[in-house]
């Protein structure tokens, strides 16, 4: 039932994406971040410990929340239940909105509107986009292709495989609380040191399995695999992040740009280390390019996923 779930899943994400009709478990998980935030920021003086305690019970409750939904709606018959799980695990899955997201942003660059594109890419990125060049908006672009190709697809397929729709759940309270209180400013310095580091162990092995998957990828669209998986051993670990650096090496060696440069959040100016080496500009092609990587990697990872788990059901 589990292999069956999870092949409905990606194929429900194929077909809607992420459609705003659909109750999204993130929203429950962020507005009930939100809350506790209020709740132990008070009351608990100690910031990483109060930061501990809600990352804690927002996973929990989502890994126990959907095992008990699951569970409840079994008793009525196992195809409901199936059903719960099915819906559980889309909706943790990324591949059609990101290519969604990528190309609106893609489509305003050609049509000229600069103005556009920031405010379709600030729906993506976590950087202040306001005053950013084509170039940069190309740059951005690529990244959040690359790290998202870890936490919207191969990270929630990992994790369904092992545990199903409530450790999939639980994977994305882990990466929704990294991208809400996971910042190195003064608010969350020590306040979401926990969510961050859960988030970085969470995508520890995923990450890593891109080191695989993202050559894969190049070498079907014949994209440069040998200088892909150069790249990653070059430049994969120059990351101040144990897993972002991977995958955006990974895109930066297959398409043959550079990536990494100058980013600033909330006015202040951070400095990420320069990823790969520049055989052509950047241009909005590279979008695209992108996306098309994505989806290979997207469609190897699910593949890969269905003929493991048929094997082992075989054996057990």
């Amino acid at each position: 039932m589990k292999l069956l779930s999870i092949i409905l899943a990606y194929l429900l994400d194929l077909i809607f994406g992420d459609p705003r009709w659909l109750p999204h478990p993130v929203r429950g998980m962020g507005k009930l971040t939100e809350y506790l935030e209020k709740k132990l920021r008070g009351s608990i003086s100690c910031q990483i410990l109060s930061g501990a305690v809600l990352a804690i019970t927002v996973v929990g409750l989502a890994y126990l929340g959907s095992f008990f939904a699951i569970r409840l709606a079994g008793q009525i018959n196992r195809w409901t239940g199936f059903a719960i799980s099915t819906v559980l695990i889309f909706t943790t899955l990324s591949s059609r909105s990101l290519s969604k997201e990528a190309r609106s942003v893609y489509q305003s660059l050609k049509s000229g509107s600069i103005k556009d594109a920031r405010k379709k890419l600030s729906l993506i990125v976590g950087r202040d986009t306001q005053v950013l060049n084509q170039d940069e908006i190309i740059r951005a672009t690529v990244e959040t292709v690359a790290e998202n190709s870890v936490d919207g697809i191969i990270s929630p397929l990992f994790y369904a495989a092992l545990g199903g729709a409530p450790l999939a759940i639980a994977y994305k309270a882990i990466n929704t609380l990294d991208s809400m209180i996971g910042y190195k400013n003064e608010r969350y310095l020590y306040f979401g040191w926990f969510s961050a580091k859960l988030d970085d162990i969470a995508n520890y092995i995923p990450a890593r399995l891109s080191i695989l998957l993202v050559p894969l990828a190049s070498l079907i669209l014949r994209k440069r695999p040998l200088n892909t998986l150069c790249t990653i051993l070059r430049d994969g670990k120059k990351s101040p992040s144990p897993n972002a650096g991977i995958p955006e090496a990974a895109f930066a060696g297959a398409l043959g740009i550079q990536l990494g440069g100058v980013n600033y959040y909330q006015g202040k100016k951070v400095s990420q280390p320069i990823l790969g080496v520049e055989a052509k500009q950047r241009g909005e092609e590279h979008i695209i390019e992108a996306i098309h990587l994505m989806w290979v990697i997207s469609s190897i990872t699910f593949l890969g996923e269905i003929l493991i788990l048929w094997y082992l059901s075989g054996l057990f």
